[in-house]
């Protein structure tokens, strides 16, 4: 078995662990959530295109960028 067909458990870890940390009420977990969010976006794009699972690929680009919205809008709150 290829090592990209493995890449799918990291990046569904990185996801899981993100999402848990974009729960908080802490500023600065929340801000690791957003940054992690966008690695686990990359490693799903990666393993998409391994895949050729396009649809995949173009969902992570769009969260992709609704996670750096999420960053920049928690980097202005107080």
């Amino acid at each position: 078995m290829n090592w990209l067909d493995w890449l799918q458990w990291p990046a569904m870890a990185v996801t899981v662990f993100a999402a848990w940390l974009i729960a908080s009420q802490r500023k600065f977990k929340r801000n690791w959530g957003f940054w992690l969010f966008l690695v686990s976006n990359m490693l799903w794009i990666v393993w998409g295109f391994h895949d050729r699972a396009y649809a995949l690929i173009l969902l992570q680009v769009c969260l992709a960028v609704l996670n750096i919205r999420g960053a920049i809008k928690n980097r202005s709150k107080q």
